[in-house]
């Protein structure tokens, strides 16, 4: 089916942004329920492009959860939420500096790279990671704050055979803290890490459950090595992959406005937040849920294993 055949039978319009990555749909009214005909477009949308985006949805917490349990079971807002969850919704993981101060200490924040944390896809530490993730925007500065997206079973496709044949059959060790010193912190991150560790060997491709595509699943913020490599080897192939996720070819860049929702699939889709904001006058306030994921699988068959941390379940 067309995208044109799609927007006829439905009244979903809906418009690529990029070459690889991201879609704007218009058309559908978040704060009412979906037909199947909707949901079964937005699905569609998601698998061959990643993360799809609605702007001027007027919705709140409520909405937005109910919005996302028609496509999935809603987890907490994260592992390591604590007393940080807006009262009555513990679903809601709120994205904004003074929320992250709050969760994870003062000083933590200000110690990351400019860019703050780097591509990642949310909490792959799990040994079920979210399948997706919901973002929405309450406020937002008059320029700056913009998040990127990029494709990685498009980043993985683009590789030569012979890599591809060798990255099948790796596995990689992903650690919450992994790249931040975030275990020998003195602030609340140090405590949250230490007391809970979240570590799982995932396979560095995971086969997409719904689509069968062959996704690269690694990322710079959470990856900590490729077991059974020497630390060296390691090193020089994450480069290698994190350089490859990088390139600009497979990503989309999408402008925050109020009420905007990005709607991503965490099984294919890696973001990356700048914080080129900070010093722009006005707040960058964000509300993110996510869903209930599956285990990763190999291509091999082999699924993830846990090394610390429990599944990841409904709220």
């Amino acid at each position: 089916m067309s995208l044109s055949e799609v927007a006829s039978s439905t009244g979903v319009r809906i418009t690529p942004l990029s070459g690889y990555t991201g879609a704007l749909i218009d058309g559908i009214d978040l704060s009412r329920p979906l037909s199947s005909e909707q949901t079964a477009s937005i699905r569609s949308a998601l698998h061959r492009w990643k993360v799809v985006f609605f702007r001027d949805q007027d919705i709140d917490h409520a909405a937005q959860i109910a919005f996302g349990a028609q496509f999935g079971a809603v987890t907490p807002g994260h592992p390591y939420e604590g007393d940080s969850a807006p009262a009555g919704f513990p679903q809601i993981h709120t994205v904004s500096p003074a929320a992250y101060d709050h969760r994870y200490g003062t000083k933590y924040r200000k110690r990351q790279s400019p860019n703050g944390p780097g591509w990642h896809a949310d909490v792959t530490p799990l040994i079920n990671p979210p399948s997706h993730s919901i973002l929405r925007a309450e406020r937002v500065p008059g320029y700056g704050g913009d998040t990127q997206f990029t494709n990685v079973a498009a980043v993985y496709a683009g590789l030569s055979p012979s890599v591809q044949g060798l990255l099948d059959e790796l596995r990689a060790e992903h650690r919450f803290g992994s790249t931040t010193s975030a275990e020998r912190s003195p602030e609340k991150i140090g405590d949250l890490v230490r007391s809970n560790p979240l570590a799982t060997i995932h396979p560095v491709v995971r086969v997409h459950p719904e689509t069968g595509e062959k996704v690269l699943y690694v990322n710079p913020s959470f990856t900590r090595e490729i077991v059974n490599l020497s630390p060296r080897e390691s090193r020089h192939l994450l480069d290698l992959l994190f350089e490859e996720i990088g390139r600009p070819e497979y990503s989309v860049r999408f402008r925050w406005e109020p009420g905007s929702v990005a709607f991503w699939d965490n099984r294919a889709a890696l973001h990356l937040a700048p914080r080129d904001f900070e010093h722009v006058e006005g707040d960058r306030i964000l509300h993110r849920i996510t869903l209930v994921g599956d285990i990763p699988v190999g291509p091999d068959g082999v699924a993830s294993e846990s090394i610390s941390g429990d599944y990841f379940g409904a709220a």
